[in-house]
């Protein structure tokens, strides 16, 4: 009898570490969303600020306004709104953000700060999520060779055509390029004006990097400064993209420890208002019908889902960048 109740604790356990592994994928799925919608709000309100300075005012009521190209721009800090960023083959409209930080590209794609802006001479080189926090660049694989993305910054709005890529191994041609986490090629300055679309692949997974570029289809407008690499994380390799943030342990196991406790707390507190006759597994159905026991469940249930809302995104702050 005492072996077939252990068996069934290890059951009851299971099942319930079952319903969090799956509320877990949820929120990486849907719940990281959240944080990132209200980001591209504030950087769409930020951005558009931006836009409205430095655009001269419009001539005529149907003409809007028309957007200067200086050169004296200042240096973008870490998380600063950059360029909108649209692609409307795969619906993808976005504001990019300067640094590829963990934190930074939870609000939008990001740009690596060593390399050239969009629309400016070189190649401007872009991270972006494919599964998570509003997934941007999830569906980079659809693009061919030909299509359009554009860029919005503060010096106008260009236009990029997707470059074709050749697989060596078939010869066949598609518009994007798989690498290995640690092929810095994506930020080459060879002298051609164009983006870099950066994601990791395949989709849930940091074990290779799929690669989209295209090139400028008009003239580059002057160059803006770069700026150092001092507090500014540059590197394209699988330890900056891949490695998770390690800072997130303490708040992760801290606010995990927390719902836990919280969940025990509401399971007692709503048998310990159960009566006694009631705890009976025959009658264990009737706990139903008792008003404290839905009671203290109704009251309880949505502390214990925020609890775990925000233990999960700390834990999903340990994960690889770009999933």
């Amino acid at each position: 009898m005492q072996f077939w109740s252990v068996v069934g604790a290890i059951g009851r356990f299971m099942m319930r570490a079952g319903v969090v592994i799956l509320l877990f994928v949820a929120y990486q799925l849907w719940g990281t969303g959240f944080a990132t919608a209200r980001a591209q709000d504030t950087l769409t309100k930020e951005f558009d600020s931006q836009i409205a300075q430095y655009s001269e005012p419009a001539t005529s009521a149907t003409q809007p306004p028309i957007v200067t190209a200086p050169s004296d721009l200042p240096i973008p800090q870490p998380g600063d709104p950059i360029a909108r960023l649209t692609i409307k083959k795969i619906d993808s409209d976005f504001i990019m953000v300067q640094g590829v930080d963990l934190k930074w590209l939870q609000e939008g794609p990001g740009h690596f700060p060593q390399t050239p802006l969009p629309g400016q001479p070189g190649n401007a080189a872009v991270a972006g999520h494919r599964t998570t926090y509003q997934a941007p660049f999830n569906r980079i694989d659809e693009l061919v060779p030909g299509d359009i993305i554009t860029a919005q910054t503060l010096q106008g709005t260009f236009t990029y055509k997707v470059d074709a890529q050749i697989d060596p191994k078939n010869g066949s041609t598609s518009g994007h390029v798989i690498v290995s986490p640690n092929d810095l090629s994506i930020l080459d300055q060879a002298g051609v004006n164009r983006l870099t679309l950066m994601a990791c692949h395949p989709k849930f997974s940091a074990a290779q990097r799929i690669v989209v570029t295209a090139t400028l289809t008009s003239n580059p407008v002057p160059a803006t400064p770069i700026p150092t690499t001092d507090g500014v994380t540059t590197d394209a390799s699988s330890d900056a993209l891949a490695g998770g943030d390690s800072s997130a342990w303490p708040a992760a196991i801290f606010w995990s420890l927390l719902a836990g406790v919280a969940w025990f707390g509401i399971w007692w507190l709503a048998r310990y208002f159960t009566p006694s006759l009631l705890r009976k597994r025959a009658q264990r159905v009737s706990r139903w019908k008792d008003w404290k026991f839905l009671t203290t469940y109704a009251i309880g249930t949505p502390i214990v889902l925020v609890l775990m809302f925000i233990a999960f995104a700390n834990i999903a702050r340990l994960l690889p960048a770009s999933y």
